[in-house]
């Protein structure tokens, strides 16, 4: 199963897990659309996680901005692999002054300091650098790409497992031309 996990604002229905879900056709891909809520959004992909592990299937992770960090700790907690396009690395930090705006049908919602003291539940200070591709493009308007460069970096992350890219987006520009380095991530 590969489970993809959106970031803030954004859901399971967006263009890029759009993409990923015609890409993985063949096999069991999963987008939920998540709640804002950080345990309940958490607490929902562990159920999808425990139970496809439960069935003695494989899981692989997708993780987007928030995603991404949530793709981190998943992936720690269970020891799977994750990649990780444009990853958050400090969302209590970066979302402070986010506006709870849902990105697919433009309803809002409330967003306050209690979302973010939930981030904090899922920091990963160690995280195992050989479960992790990470996909960066130095063109992000929305974070700093140069936060999970070093991150990575500091944890001893395989350079070849950190692809950085010139101009692109916060969405990641093009990441259909990544899906043949991601399906051999996977199958290694």
């Amino acid at each position: 199963m590969i489970l993809y996990i959106h970031g803030f604002g954004s859901s399971g229905v967006g263009s890029k897990a759009l993409k990923f879900k015609e890409h993985y056709a063949h096999g069991t891909f999963i987008a939920p659309s998540l709640s804002y809520v950080p345990l309940l959004a958490i607490d929902t992909l562990k159920q999808f996680i425990e139970y496809a592990l439960a069935k003695g299937e494989k899981v692989h992770l997708i993780g987007s901005s928030l995603g991404g960090y949530m793709a981190i700790f998943l992936a720690t907690h269970y020891n799977l692999k994750a990649v990780l396009i444009n990853p958050s690395i400090k969302p209590t930090l970066t979302l402070q002054k986010a506006r709870g705006l849902n990105y697919y049908d433009l309803s809002s919602f409330e967003w306050n300091t209690q979302h973010l003291k939930m981030l904090e539940n899922f920091n990963v200070t160690h995280p195992n650098p050989d479960n992790y591709l990470l996909l960066l493009q130095k063109g992000d308007e929305t974070l700093d790409y140069r936060e999970a460069l070093h991150f990575f970096e500091h944890q001893g992350i395989n350079p070849n497992r950190i692809i950085l890219e010139e101009g692109g987006n916060h969405s990641f520009e093009n990441i259909e031309s990544k899906f043949e380095i991601m399906d051999a991530f996977f199958d290694t």
